[in-house]
């Protein structure tokens, strides 16, 4: 009878590399894997940190304003007062809380200070003024891919087109400045025997507005560059 050790023998180690193979594969897909979950990761984490810091803020006001909108047009469609109905689910002690907060709100608006603050002021109001649609940009975000986000691999020119009402918002608001700056602007006598450190109109406002806020501490500054003794 024929010895069958070396056959026995091929067949085993043929089956501990197979196993040894199939472990290969699986390690690699498993790599694999984490490699797409890591990349993609990185991608919501860049996309989070491109998101203007107040995001999450912004959005649960207007899923707010979304939902009383809702609220309001149920009420419309049973024939309810909306106000009292909201008013329903408001207990005495807010609702004395917010009285008092109400009363106490101090004007945000003190007046002209600097350049910086009057423009971080005219940012807020036009912020404010503004009501994203989510459901337009989660449309334009899935439409447009990761082409919505810019990166340094992207050229900056995005496929978005203004709808009309944005155009028409962005007309209304310049007109309603333009309409407000003219109401401000009073035409004051020319004095003759006054330098003339300007080359039209709007640069002589510009200049009397700075010598009116730092013409005390450049006085020296320009009386040493008109006697030619300045270092």
């Amino acid at each position: 009878m024929a010895d069958a050790g070396p056959s026995t023998s091929a067949s085993s180690a043929d089956q501990v590399r197979q196993e040894r193979l199939a472990r290969l594969k699986n390690l690699h897909l498993k790599m694999n894997e984490a490699r797409k979950m890591n990349h993609t990761e990185v991608q919501e984490e860049d996309k989070r940190g491109k998101l203007p810091k107040n995001w999450e803020a912004r959005k649960r006001q207007v899923d707010w304003e979304d939902d009383q909108e809702s609220r309001k047009k149920e009420c419309v469609a049973k024939g309810q007062n909306f106000d009292r109905v909201k008013l329903l689910d408001i207990s005495a002690e807010d609702a004395e809380k917010w009285d008092r907060l109400k009363k106490n709100k101090k004007n945000p608006d003190q007046g002209f200070s600097d350049y910086e603050a009057a423009t971080h002021r005219q940012y807020q109001r036009l912020t404010k003024a503004i009501k994203p649609d989510l459901k337009d940009y989660e449309k334009e975000k899935d439409k447009m891919g990761d082409a919505f986000y810019a990166g340094k691999d992207t050229l900056g020119v995005l496929e978005h087109k203004d709808t009309e009402e944005a155009v028409d918002r962005m007309v209304n608001d310049l007109e309603k400045q333009i309409d407000k700056r003219s109401k401000y602007s009073r035409r004051r006598a020319h004095d003759e025997d006054e330098d003339i450190d300007y080359i039209n109109e709007r640069n002589m406002k510009f200049n009397k507005k700075l010598e009116r806020f730092y013409g005390t501490y450049t006085a020296e500054i320009k009386q040493n560059l008109e006697r030619g003794t300045a270092v």
